[in-house]
């Protein structure tokens, strides 16, 4: 019995030991990868760090800065992978007073050549700026479109009412575009569609022409993709690992916080899937 017990003990040690070997390599095989794939990442969007650090370091940056010039990253990044396709922005009340005359170039490289435009909200409500914007936009020669913002629980036909009787489209411009992002609070998801094909039937009669819907990947993907695929999508995705726009994208908002000269508020940034060329194919006859 004694000898059983030594014996016992001592494979019991050797195996611990076996296990805190392998530990350690595991460790420092995990170490190794991490350290490999920050070194892939740094590698990855050297440019775009490079313009962060570009930033003038004597001065102390607030919390507000740091966020803009590390989205900047990613953004140099996307707009870098997308040499040809072309880029424009969205407006909206938010921006505030918007100096058309200034808004000519993002980071001093790509030119912004269309501008969606929020015109109207829900049943009774004109977005404040949409009238300078809308005037704005045509005289400095931006190609231009207007949205409208869906509220699911407002009868949909009173909002295609307002769009229609706010808008009006002239040659060049570019087709309406319905923004859906909420799902409903007092109806079924079947009926939130009814509405929204009631409001792009009802547009797409005033204007002859289809309707764009704009909403979220996630959303996109979950609700409208199957049902609404007659439609051409403009999707939004922020995501850091996003950097090439979909095939079946016709537009991506793929940042809220650009800056560009004659905007005092951070910006949506735009990529049209295709080149000018093309986006002059798709705009009002």
């Amino acid at each position: 019995m004694a000898r059983k017990t030594t014996y016992r003990k001592t494979t019991s040690r050797k195996s611990n030991s076996g296990r805190s070997f392998l530990g350690r390599v595991f460790q420092r095989l995990s170490l190794l990868f991490f350290a490999v794939l920050f070194i892939a990442l740094i590698y990855h969007y050297r440019k775009g760090l490079a313009y962060y650090l570009g930033f003038k370091t004597e001065k102390t940056l607030d919390e507000d800065a740091v966020d803009k010039h590390l989205s900047d990253v990613r953004n140099i990044r996307v707009l870098e992978n997308h040499k040809g396709k072309v880029i424009g922005i969205d407006v909206s009340e938010f921006q505030g007073k918007v100096d058309w005359d200034e808004v000519e170039v993002l980071d001093e490289k790509y030119p912004v050549q269309f501008v969606f435009i929020r015109a109207t909200a829900g049943n009774d409500r004109v977005d404040r700026q949409f009238k300078r914007n809308w005037e704005g936009a045509k005289e400095e020669k931006i190609m231009r479109g207007a949205y409208h913002y869906y509220r699911p629980n407002e009868n949909s036909l009173e909002q295609a009412a307002l769009f229609i009787k706010t808008v009006k489209l002239e040659k060049g411009d570019l087709p309406p575009v319905l923004d859906i992002e909420k799902l409903p609070k007092n109806q079924s998801l079947d009926s939130l569609k009814v509405g929204l094909k009631r409001w792009l039937t009802k547009v797409e009669k005033h204007y002859q022409v289809r309707p764009i819907i704009y909403s979220g990947e996630r959303y996109y993907s979950d609700f409208l993709k199957e049902e609404f695929s007659e439609y051409l999508f403009w999707i939004a995705n922020y995501n850091f690992y996003r950097e090439k726009i979909e095939d079946d994208w016709l537009f991506w908002q793929f940042t809220e916080k650009a800056s560009l000269p004659g905007i005092e508020h951070r910006v949506d940034v735009n990529i049209y899937n295709g080149d000018l060329q093309q986006l002059q194919f798709i705009t009002v006859e």
